[in-house]
């Protein structure tokens, strides 16, 4: 199953012709053509759910998938006299996309916390202070000791002035990515240049 299938209207069973408490109680005996059932007759609403609380088409994509798998692999939790088959996945579907919320926000004040406590100087210093010859020398020779993606990510980021997301969408690369490359890359530069001041 892809993602791709949930946009795919003429692919779907309708909610209403199927019996999504059978589907469950199938897909927790491990029946795949239940669950397949199931994913096609409910992912265009818990997708919908988990738009509404991401606002990030990728964002919502992979935790779609993390519902399904929750679904298949905890299938047999469903209690029917506890509620309908679609509330308990609406409610494992709204915990994971809040979930994915506070990751996504704790791991944005890291990197800031990080940046803050681990950079002497603000990042764009770097730019602003290369007053003299050999300091440019240290930089760009720095620059050349990240990986390629770091030094694009860096690049684009603090020469370019690109917040992180349009970082991500420039390079087709997820948020997280870009971040870590950004922060990875600052490490490394940083202690470059304290090792070779004048490259």
């Amino acid at each position: 199953m892809t993602i791709a299938r949930v946009m795919d209207v003429t692919d779907r069973i309708p909610e209403a012709r199927v019996d999504l408490a059978d589907l469950l109680i199938r897909t927790a005996d491990r029946d795949r053509a239940a669950f397949a059932d199931l994913y096609d007759a409910t992912s265009a609403r818990v997708f919908g759910l988990i738009c509404r609380v991401l606002r990030d088409r990728g964002y919502a994509e992979e935790t779609l998938q993390e519902v399904y798998l929750q679904v298949w692999q905890k299938a047999e939790g469903f209690d029917p006299a506890a509620g309908s088959a679609l509330s308990w996945m609406m409610t494992i579907a709204h915990r994971r996309a809040v979930d994915r919320v506070r990751s996504e926000e704790a791991a944005s004040r890291r990197s800031t916390d990080y940046s803050v406590s681990n950079l002497e100087l603000p990042s764009d210093v770097v730019a602003d202070s290369v007053v003299s010859r050999e300091e440019r020398a240290g930089v760009v020779f720095c620059l050349d000791s990240l990986t390629s993606t770091q030094r694009q990510s860096i690049e684009l980021s603090y020469y370019g002035g690109l917040t992180y997301r349009q970082v991500a969408e420039r390079l087709d690369a997820a948020l997280p990515t870009v971040k870590s490359r950004i922060r990875d890359g600052l490490r490394r530069l940083k202690q470059c240049l304290e090792a070779n001041p004048r490259g």
